[in-house]
């Protein structure tokens, strides 16, 4: 999923930011200035220097030029530091005062279009198995592929493996993509030609991110230049598009599942929710996925863009992985400078060029119909030529010959959007100042202008956070199993386009790109794909579960904070060179499942619509729980104010060494938690030999709208093989 368009859904989403924006930010006049940060130290949070204590430490040493205009970001959170233009000399000064960590330039022009597989430590030189990659087929369920993307060039490719059995419907192949399908309800209303072709741009971002192969000098209009890559080039795709202009269907998925099991593929990309988690048995992801499971491929999908709120993950189904979008440390910024030479920071990805030109700035009074600040259906006689500030936006607004837009938007400060004019979002306070501004100005009888500059990007040192769109746990259908499973780059991604899609899917926007910058769960999703394949690529009879496992044992720890929890970003940021040599991993297989549904209560009727068989549930056998499923995490979901207790009956399998070798369990737990692993211990001898062990978790009474985490991790001295845990309450709606 994409949080893109309509801009009536970007309106309604809430995001948050990982730095403070400024009150009233830098006019930078010093063409000589430089952005670097100004390392301060971590340190708890009460011990954080303030906005105010940054600003006068700037005071003492800048030259020519105030804090406010020198000043970019504000660091307050997770360490303590700033980011400012200073010159060589002003650096030099900051670098030697008492209390000053370090200072170094903001790596702004070195950051690369790759920028999200790099921020992954995972180089294109990365180790590769190039026979087997090549054999790795990669089926993306979206809204079709533009097959002259450079991204999708068959050069050195051979023949699609002796495997594949798919079909070309109504559109040429090659080496690279080596099948294209679609799947229309809606015919009946033509939009777009009958074909595989991706007209809406979303389909071939999500296939390019994934497995596209190696692009120079690519960009969006200079923004994000470098080298544009896939997790996995040389692996092959197959398309089904299942997504038109009108959305995308239940029973096309049902379809487009159907023929990608048959045709071959290994793994299934799906970037794709409802707005709501349904049970499995009304749900055709999950369907579609077990059986994709039980033929040995794995399904990769978003948890969706409904966050921050809890309890919004879609895609639920513990037989599929399901991806948070996170930050890079790479972010898209923007700033509006106004005619007394003040300059404030926001966030769009304006492609359109910097000039000297003011536009007239103008706020709607509001009238008997509308509030002050409203645009959605501005006058054009009033705004035609003026850059408007606004509150509420609409298509409408985009058809009134304006110069620019500046929306007042607390919800969408660390996400970038595109517009077909220049745009900038700005903070409330920022609104305010801006406002003051203007009428100001008009009460001096002088007329208050504005300039939209062109879009820069800057280093986010707090990069990995979880984007506040990206939808949260619990799972509302399996309480007691995490969702989403793993963390991926989702914000400010820079892939491959469709030449016949709007860059920004909205009207008047005539512009013409072989890549775009988006956002979205949608942009995770393929980068756990892409992983996902490269595993695969060297492990080709791993099952799905084996798999999944390695991506989540081997992430990088991600910590609570505000606005994050594991609920949020479930084991971690995704590690893709790590997973392919996880050392153990938790292994399932379709029969575990069904078990797992007898044990959550699911009748005979119910798993048979699921599983597509005539699997049923034994008394005998269905006398566990849902946390008896060998997942490679772990939640308990208890009542607020009273103590609990519960075990977690865990299987690894050792796909590390052959020689004999011992693990040894270590725990880190929130200290409301008792986590207890027995044995701690595990001995193996040989390969996928298995171990059995109980994790135990007691403790309490927790109240109501809280976590409590805590990770078990087995360590040789080679592997870590963590699994996060959280305990946590009902959370208010």
């Amino acid at each position: 999923m994409t949080p893109q368009l309509p801009y009536s859904h970007l309106i309604s989403l809430t995001f948050f930011t990982s730095f403070v924006f400024l009150i009233a930010s830098a006019a930078y006049s010093n063409e000589e200035r430089r952005v670097y940060i100004v390392y301060m130290g971590a340190q708890h949070a009460s011990q954080y220097p303030t906005y105010e204590l940054h600003l006068n430490l700037l005071k003492e040493i800048l030259v020519n030029c105030s804090p406010s205009e020198s000043l970019v970001y504000s660091y307050q959170r997770s360490f303590s530091g700033f980011a400012a233009k200073l010159s060589i000399d002003e650096a030099d000064k900051l670098s030697e005062r008492e209390g000053i960590v370090s200072v170094f330039h903001s790596r702004t022009l070195k950051l690369r279009t790759t920028r999200s597989w790099d921020f992954l430590n995972f180089p294109q030189s990365v180790n590769r198995n190039p026979p087997l990659e090549s054999d790795v087929i990669v089926g993306m369920l979206d809204s079709g592929i533009w097959p002259e993307s450079k991204s999708f060039n068959d050069k050195g490719l051979g023949p699609p493996p002796k495997k594949w059995k798919g079909a070309c419907v109504n559109m040429t192949c090659n080496n690279k993509i080596i099948g294209a399908r679609y799947y229309n309800s809606f015919r009946d209303y033509p939009v777009e030609e009958p074909s595989p072709r991706d007209f809406d741009g979303h389909g071939t971002h999500t296939a390019s991110t994934a497995t596209g192969r190696s692009v120079s000098h690519a960009s969006l209009y200079g923004l994000a230049k470098g080298t544009a890559r896939g997790a996995v080039p040389s692996a092959r795709l197959a398309v089904y598009k299942v997504c038109w202009a009108l959305g995308c269907t239940d029973h096309d998925i049902l379809a487009a599942f159907d023929d990608a099991i048959s045709d071959g593929v290994d793994i299934i990309s799906l970037s794709i929710s409802g707005y709501k988690a349904l049970d499995y048995f009304q749900d055709s992801i999950a369907i579609g996925s077990f059986h994709a499971m039980a033929n040995g491929i794995l399904t990769s999908a978003v948890a969706g863009n409904d966050g921050p709120k809890h309890g919004t993950v879609c895609n639920v189904a513990p037989w599929m992985v399901s991806a948070a979008a996170s930050s890079i440390d790479r972010h898209i910024i923007d700033k509006v400078v106004t005619g007394d030479h003040v300059s404030t920071l926001g966030a769009s990805v304006n492609t359109f060029a910097t000039t000297n030109r003011f536009h007239p700035l103008i706020y709607l009074p509001g009238n008997a119909t509308t509030s002050p600040g409203d645009c959605s259906m501005p006058d054009k006689n009033v705004v035609k030529g003026k850059i408007l500030l606004c509150k509420l936006l609409s298509y409408e607004t985009f058809t009134k010959g304006i110069q620019g837009l500046i929306s007042i938007d607390d919800s969408s400060l660390n996400i970038s959007f595109l517009f077909p004019i220049p745009f900038i979002v700005i903070s409330s306070l920022d609104g305010l100042n801006l406002l003051n501004y203007i009428n100001n100005t008009n009460s001096i009888s002088r007329n208050p202008v504005a300039n939209i500059q062109k879009s820069e990007a800057v280093f986010d040192s707090e990069a990995p956070l979880v984007a506040s769109f990206s939808s949260r746990g619990p799972n509302l259908i399996t309480p007691d199993i995490l969702k989403p499973d793993i963390s991926a780059p989702g914000i400010d991604i820079l892939a491959a386009w469709s030449r016949v899609a709007s860059v920004s899917n909205l009207p008047n926007d005539t512009r013409v790109v072989n890549f775009n910058i988006i956002s979205g769960t949608s942009m995770a999703c393929p980068h756990v794909t892409g992983a996902a394949a490269y595993v695969k690529s060297f492990h080709q009879n791993w099952s799905p579960a084996a798999i999944m496992s390695a991506l989540m044992t081997t992430a990088k720890p991600m910590y609570p904070s505000a606005g994050q929890d594991q609920l949020s970003y479930g084991a971690g940021q995704l590690n893709p060179v790590n997973a392919v040599d996880p050392g153990l991993v938790y292994n399932a297989g379709a029969s575990d499942y069904v078990q797992m549904l007898c044990d959550s209560g699911y009748n005979e009727t119910m798993i048979g619509i699921v599983t597509g068989d005539s699997s049923s549930c034994s008394s005998s056998t269905s006398t566990g729980t849902a946390r008896d499923l060998n997942y490679p995490s772990m939640a308990l979901h208890v009542q607020s104010g009273k103590a609990f207790a519960a075990k977690f009956l865990r299987t690894v399998t050792n796909v590390g060494s052959a020689r004999p070798s011992k693990y040894k369990a270590e725990v880190r737990a929130d200290r409301r938690l008792n986590v207890v692993v027995n044995p701690s211990k595990l001995r193996f001898s040989e390969l996928n030999e298995k171990r059995q062990f109980t994790v135990s978790v007691s403790g309490g009474p927790l109240p109501g709208n809280s976590t409590a985490p805590a990770t078990v991790i087995w360590s040789d001295g080679k592997h870590l093989v963590r699994s996060v845990m959280v305990v946590y309450t009902d959370f208010s709606s």
